[in-house]
């Protein structure tokens, strides 16, 4: 009897390690969106625990006309889905800055945002690549930035 109950224990104990997918300790990639103007954005994450991990990413933009930046981090939560497939959401904000010239007059703000997000990812089994779609809905507080935009990106990412 104790065999026996120690086999089905054991059994069920592998079927939810099976399941249980961690997330890596670090990625870094790049992702790529509208972004609200900001194009591409360098992209880190960095787990906090077997299902949580804070996500930084700055965009910057350098052209004749106009120069910014803008860092955001987000708090999220990731659940396994299954065949390597994870979906995440998460809630957080940031910081930008533009300036630039418009018909000749110099224009230059800073502004805050807060920020949604929620995506789906792939982990892939035989290499340390993430490749991953999500939407960031954010509300902007500034002067001219000061509205509601979704940003729909692609992302890729090593894992190490």
């Amino acid at each position: 009897m104790k065999k026996t109950l120690l086999i089905i224990g054991l059994f069920v104990a592998g079927a939810f390690s099976v399941n249980a997918q961690s997330i890596s300790e670090n990625a870094i990639g790049l992702r790529l969106g509208d972004n609200d103007g900001f194009g591409g954005e360098i992209s880190y994450q960095r787990a906090l625990g077997d299902n949580n991990r804070l996500e930084i990413d700055l965009g910057l933009r350098n052209n004749k006309n106009y120069d910014g930046f803008k860092a955001t981090g987000i708090y999220q939560w990731v659940w396994n889905i299954e065949g390597g497939f994870n979906w995440y959401a998460g809630v957080g904000g940031g910081l930008g800055n533009y300036s630039g010239k418009n018909n000749n007059n110099d224009f230059s703000e800073t502004f805050a945002f807060a920020a949604g997000d929620i995506g789906i990812e792939y982990n892939f089994a035989d290499a340390p690549i993430l490749l991953a779609l999500d939407l960031r809905p954010e509300f902007g507080f500034g002067n001219t930035y000061n509205d509601f935009d979704n940003d729909i990106a692609f992302s890729i990412r090593y894992q190490f």
